[in-house]
């Protein structure tokens, strides 16, 4: 029987050290990039690998490629270009379900050919939520269908975190890397069969969920679209009140009670969207909004407690409402609204928070933030328009602006064509064809050197470039070849088809914990050094653990493109219902495909 024993002590120390680092980035006692860090640093103390080898990671062309691309798509949206290829996509959706399906489907597909899944997913989130409540349709019934097309297209394309990392393993190893063709005949069956589930199985499994607040601009009642019956209350300020004469930030009320000031009457004007700065006066009257326990705590400052007890005032506010969901790698997670002085930094206020189907309207500001998170604001509408631009903020409109196609937008595109057709021909090196792309959207003004530096997803960088070390110690001590060799003696006696099936359920799996980031760097040196073992073509292989990478439908942690989703309101059961016929679909697919498209018994070196 084969046996991973005996393991020399370095083999030894390398399964300490990467079941360590996994370990804290699974359970989150440590940051992923910092758990990377750490993963790298050790392998080279302990001399498991070398010093060089341990920092090859920041140098390697995966790393790079990534680098660019992130770069190439963040001028495509500063421009424009995508968001009018959105607005346009958006509008072909109608107002049946199954068209909004296809269409949000086929879209994001598209899109993440070319850019980011999480890119991707954020240009048309708020397009499908528009459409969708235009239509009257729950939005439950078209953002998972949204995530899901972008993962699907991710198969298809060379242009994916877990397909770049596959191909650099491979040429780590003395093959062939991948090409932007390998993906399309493989994958791009797939993104057909997973559209047709969707369209006549899926669909049919969606949950029709909306959260309590739509999407609105304009004059709204409160009570009636975030069902604040029970929350909102009159609080009158006695001239004599302990906190008339202070400001709203010295009265404190938020911190103290947990409770949110909507809005100030004074006399016969009403001040919507008060600052912090904003001097309470005798005989004022604010809008709270709070639970009754919390709210009548005023009453120990001499405030009088009511709800709609003042003669000529009502709950009808003319304010401007929004739905914010918090980006998937938003700098700020983890921190509470008052850690970003949300008010006074952007003058809005949130009013409420909804995270996996609950919402939280009582000390909303001392909630740290998580990505998926959904923040219902009000506020003026210039700054609901500025806060759109802030990294890591995904404003949800009711009304499109008006998309025009500038002269940037044109020269955007026209630079990335030229720069996927040259990775793609093999003319350039993928990382030296993306990086010179990106050079060539600064030089060209689509987008300066600063919003070049911000785009690059550091932290993923980081977390990359850390743990790609990985790899190269499976490789240099042999435990890489000693794994692959125990899977084919198991598999490879059935078939190659064997081998890439269990390597393409293992990866599903793992990507259900860990994500698609993180399993590449990972299974990618194993299944290689599998395939490799069992005479089989590793590049066939390759591209199997990168498409079980981006079968990320089970549950909503395994891809950040799904936690972005909030507005529909899911829960975690929904994925697991809905995605695993996907999951299932996808295996199928691949089963039919590879042979076809492969030479599964041959090696390309």
């Amino acid at each position: 029987m084969t046996s991973l024993f005996p393991l020399s002590l370095s083999e030894i120390l390398l399964v300490i050290i990467a079941t360590t680092g996994l370990g804290c980035i699974i359970s989150g006692r440590l940051r992923p990039d910092l758990a990377a860090l750490l993963v790298l640093v050790t392998l080279g103390v302990t001399r498991v690998i070398s010093p060089q080898e341990a920092f090859s990671g920041f140098s390697n062309s995966a790393v790079i490629t990534i680098i660019g691309l992130s770069v190439i798509t963040a001028a495509l949206e500063q421009t424009g270009a995508v968001r009018w290829v959105a607005h346009h996509l958006a509008g072909l959706s109608g107002k049946s379900e199954t068209r909004m399906i296809a269409v949000f489907m086929i879209a994001g597909a598209l899109l993440s050919l070319v850019m980011n899944n999480i890119a991707a997913g954020a240009i048309l989130l708020p397009a499908a939520v528009r459409v969708a409540r235009q239509a009257q349709i729950p939005a439950s019934k078209i953002l998972m269908p949204l995530s899901f097309g972008t993962l699907l297209g991710g198969m298809a394309t060379l242009f994916t975190t877990s397909n770049i990392i596959l191909s650099g393993n491979l040429i780590a190893q003395g093959q062939r890397g991948l090409t932007m063709a390998d993906f399309l005949v493989s994958g791009g069956p797939m993104v057909i069969t997973g559209l047709l589930y969707m369209l006549f199985i899926g669909r049919r499994l969606l949950p029709a969920r909306e959260t309590a607040a739509l999407t609105t601009v304009g004059v709204v009642d409160l009570r009636s679209i975030y069902q604040l019956d029970q929350r909102l209350w009159e609080v009158r300020l006695p001239p004599d009140a302990q906190i008339v004469g202070t400001t709203l930030a010295e009265a404190n009320i938020s911190a103290l009670t947990g409770t949110t000031v909507i809005a100030i009457w004074r006399g016969h004007t009403a001040i919507f969207h008060p600052t912090p700065t904003e001097q309470l006066r005798g005989e004022d009257i604010l809008l709270v909004l709070g639970r009754e326990d919390r709210v009548t705590q005023l009453e120990q400052f001499g405030c009088i407690i009511g709800r709609n007890s003042t003669p000529g005032h009502h709950l009808n506010l003319p304010i401007e409402l929004a739905e914010v969901i918090v980006g998937p790698r938003a700098p700020f997670t983890g921190q509470t609204l008052q850690q970003l002085r949300f008010r006074t930094k952007f003058g809005l206020t949130v009013v409420s928070l909804w995270r996996e189907g609950r919402s939280y309207r009582t000390n909303v500001g001392t909630i740290p933030l998580a990505a998926g998170d959904a923040l219902l604001i009000t506020g003026p509408l210039d700054r609901i328009q500025q806060l759109a631009e802030e990294p890591g903020f995904i404003v949800l409109h009711t009304q499109p602006a008006e998309q025009l196609v500038g002269r940037q937008a044109v020269i955007a595109g026209v630079i990335t064509l030229v720069v996927l057709l040259a990775a793609t021909t093999g003319w350039i090196a993928t990382g030296e064809a993306m990086l010179a792309g990106a050079a060539a959207l600064i030089i060209s003004g689509c987008i300066t050197m600063d919003d070049a530096y911000r785009a690059i997803e550091w932290r993923v960088i980081t977390m990359i470039a850390g743990l790609l070390p990985i790899g190269i110690a499976l490789t240099e001590t042999g435990l890489g070849a000693k794994i692959g060799t125990l899977l084919t003696s198991k598999l490879v006696v059935y078939g190659p088809m064997a081998l890439l099936t269990g390597l393409f359920l293992t990866t599903v799996l793992m990507t259900q914990l860990v994500g698609g980031q993180v399993t590449p760097l990972i299974i990618g040196p194993i299944a290689i050094s599998a395939a490799l073992n069992a005479h089989v073509n590793p590049q066939a292989i390759a591209v199997a653990v990168a498409i079980g990478c981006s079968t990320a439908f089970l549950t909503p942690i395994a891809h950040p493109v799904s936690l972005m989703m909030g507005p529909g309101n899911y829960r975690s059961g929904d994925f697991l219902r809905v995605g695993l016929g996907l999951t299932v679909v996808c295996l199928l697919t691949l089963l039919i495909v590879m042979p076809l498209v492969w030479r599964l018994n041959s090696i390309t070196p």
